[in-house]
């Protein structure tokens, strides 16, 4: 299967979910083999940070990359839309330090990729590793893995104290549809899950910096008694967006490896862990 680039430009506007800063994103086609890119134009020089794993320097309820004194947060839900529609080169420019949250999904960034459309390139890509034997990475009875399939599968798990919530599994499989095809199913299934949030936690993570852009138009807010802004776009929204933030941590490897991954209440971090455990053993 050949390479995939943006057919044209996409921009996107909005407020970070973490600093509360409002940011300006431009998608532009790239050449082959360049990936995923960010580019911070609002700086000196204008640094780039690749999309790969070794760019990871926080996990802290979000990705973050950096490259020098260079960071951009909150990369997962673009790159997951980047990968679910297929596009495996592109030069993301943004003029601040967070990726805008948007909605809180993914499904705006991938109704503008449907929009303008992907190219297939000269080049192929890379012929996916295959995974032979489990890799694990776990804390307490967190745990993501990648098993040997013979199909690219995610499947999530998460357990809630809080009734609306509970405990959700959900299992989906990308199929041919990482293909460059706006009709993909991670674009109706997984793109459109929404970030989720627990009402008795926001004070104290605000304390601590985090979720200043947060608001009840971004993200699902719960309560003991429940959701304080229905409706839910799926009955398990919680886990599907799970999925959506593993894909989008995963694609820092660029190619996905033919594996079924499978996460229990993890964490960027674990994910990110599982990547690197990937990268080390193939």
């Amino acid at each position: 299967m050949a390479q995939h680039t943006l057919a044209g430009e996409i921009q996107q506007s909005g407020v970070g979910l973490h600093s509360g800063e409002k940011t300006h994103v431009r998608l532009l086609p790239a050449l082959v083999d360049s990936g995923r890119c960010f580019v911070r134009v609002d700086l000196p020089n204008q640094p780039a940070i690749a999309a790969v794993v070794g760019s990871v320097n926080q996990t802290v309820l979000s990705t973050q990359l950096g490259q020098g004194e260079a960071t951009v947060r909150t990369v997962e839900h673009l790159l997951a839309a980047l990968t679910g529609m297929g596009v495996d080169n592109v030069r993301i420019e943004i003029d601040g330090a967070e990726v805008p949250l948007l909605d809180g999904s993914a499904a705006l960034w991938v109704d503008a990729i449907a929009q303008v459309g992907v190219v297939s390139q000269a080049e192929p890509r890379l012929t996916p590793a295959a995974i032979s034997e489990p890799i694990w990475v776990r804390h307490d009875d967190a745990f993501a893995a990648a098993l040997p399939a013979s199909e690219t599968r995610f499947t999530y798990g998460i357990d809630f104290e809080l009734p609306a919530i509970g405990n959700q599994w959900h299992s989906w499989s990308p199929g041919k549809a990482i293909a460059a095809t706006p009709t993909s199913t991670f674009a109706t299934e997984i793109a459109p899950a929404r970030t989720f949030g627990l009402a008795h936690q926001i004070d104290f993570l605000q304390q601590q910096g985090l979720i200043k852009g947060g608001s009840l138009d971004n993200a699902l807010v719960c309560s003991q008694e429940g959701w304080i802004n229905p409706p839910l776009r799926f009955a398990n929204e919680p886990v599907r967006h799970k999925i959506l933030d593993l894909v989008g941590d995963l694609s820092l490897l660029g190619n996905l490896p033919l594996a079924h991954f499978l996460a229990y209440k993890a964490s960027h971090n674990l994910h990110i862990q599982l990547a690197q455990r990937i990268l080390d053993l193939h």
